[in-house]
């Protein structure tokens, strides 16, 4: 009687399945660098020395104060508008707005929150904060220290859906804005019922048409990555400009998660997005 070993039972598995023990490479083409594989070089990373300035921009009435982070020179720079989420903008999440900053941007961050006297964390959305949002579009292309003649939208968690309402429900893209960044944007209606924040997508991804790069962690909440990748797909199967980036081992928050939690691949993943993010930013605001 002829006895199988554990090996050549899973070799004869994969074989009567026409399954291959060794898959179809996978797709690297947007992450393969051949001159690090072949030639050891590591592409430099550009670094500034920044300044910080308060301002504020009128709003319907309402004073919306913003914090400024650019490159400590005076020279002109790309145009970001940087929008906080549910969080507001308070010192950890003002830390991603100098690392973008000191990538070469003029990053101009309205704290709408702090406007409407509003705590952290609020659960409701409030729509009328998105015309706060949308009004800081025509007060960061006024600045006479921009380079560009267009924005890039920025932004994490519910920053994600506010950006999403500016670019679309008051039709930015395209003339104002030329494309849009977040992390882990929440693309639903946050007032609508939890069925549509599990299983639906926010009906503006359907109308977004500039070039899209959103970056998540492996290990984020189910509701919100479901969300994500089934927006993206939808923006990709309709020929649109968008890709997904997913970091392993990190969850929510990886791009500000303060030293007593923060791990060595939170650290990684933070690196490595806010390059890739200022690569992308730049070559859309040309």
């Amino acid at each position: 009687m002829r006895v199988l070993t554990p090996l050549i039972l899973l070799t004869s598995l994969l074989l009567s399945f026409g399954v291959s023990a060794h898959p179809d490479k996978q797709d690297n083409s947007w992450w393969w660098d051949k001159a690090w594989w072949d030639q050891g070089q590591i592409p430099a990373v550009t670094n500034h020395r920044i300044k910080l300035s308060n301002t504020s921009y009128d709003s319907d009435g309402v004073d919306v104060p913003v914090l400024v982070a650019r490159p400590d020179d005076n020279r002109k720079y790309p145009a970001v508008l940087f929008q906080h989420g549910r969080r507001g903008l308070g010192e950890l999440v003002q830390r991603h707005v100098k690392r973008l900053a000191a990538r070469g941007f003029v990053v101009y961050a309205p704290d709408i929150y702090k406007a409407h006297f509003l705590g952290t964390h609020p659960v409701e959305h409030d729509y009328e904060l998105e015309k706060d949002v949308n009004r800081a579009v025509d007060a960061l292309l006024k600045r006479k220290d921009i380079s560009s003649k267009k924005i890039c939208l920025y932004s994490h968690t519910r920053g994600g859906y506010y950006t999403l309402k500016v670019a679309t429900t008051f039709k930015r893209q395209q003339k104002n804005v030329a494309c849009y960044v977040s992390y882990y944007p929440h693309w639903q209606d946050p007032n609508a019922p939890e069925p549509a924040q599990i299983y639906g997508y926010a009906p503006e991804i359907d109308q977004l048409n500039i070039p899209v790069l959103v970056f998540i962690g492996e290990d984020e909440q189910y509701q919100r990555r479901r969300v994500i990748e089934t927006s993206i797909d939808i923006l990709q199967k309709k020929k649109r400009k968008a890709q997904l980036i997913i970091y392993p081992g990190v969850g929510r928050g990886f791009d500000f998660r303060p030293e007593n939690v923060r791990t060595f691949a939170d650290d990684l993943a933070s690196k490595d997005a806010i390059q890739r993010a200022a690569i992308f930013i730049r070559k859309h605001l040309k």
